[in-house]
C-alpha cells in the first residue's frame, strides 16, 4: 500500500513537471518567433507584386462586415441560450 502511494506521488510529480516544462518556450524558439514577427511588421519580405482585390471581392467583404451589425450583442447571455450540454453517460 505504501509503495503504491509513493509510486503514485512520484508519477504525479514527473507528469506535472513535464507538463509545466512543455508550456515554456526555449530561448531559440522565442528568438525565432520575435524575428518572424519583426519581419512581418517591417514589410521587408513583402511580395513586390501587389495583390489587388476586384470590385466584387470588395463588395462582398463590405457586405460581410455590415452584416455583423445586424444583431445586437446582448448585455448578458442566458444560461439556456446556448443549448444543452451533457457529459458522461446518457
Amino acid at each position: 500500500m505504501k509503495g503504491a502511494l509513493v509510486s503514485s506521488i512520484f508519477t504525479l510529480f514527473i507528469v506535472s513537471s513535464a507538463w509545466a516544462a512543455s508550456d515554456e518556450q526555449s530561448p531559440y524558439a522565442q528568438k525565432q518567433t520575435e524575428t518572424w514577427l519583426q519581419l512581418q511588421a517591417s514589410g521587408k519580405a513583402a511580395s513586390p507584386t501587389l495583390q489587388i482585390n476586384t470590385a466584387a471581392e470588395r463588395d462582398l467583404s463590405l457586405q460581410r462586415w455590415l452584416e455583423t451589425y445586424k444583431y445586437k450583442i446582448p448585455e448578458y447571455y442566458e444560461q439556456e441560450a446556448g443549448g444543452k450540454f451533457s457529459a458522461g453517460s446518457k
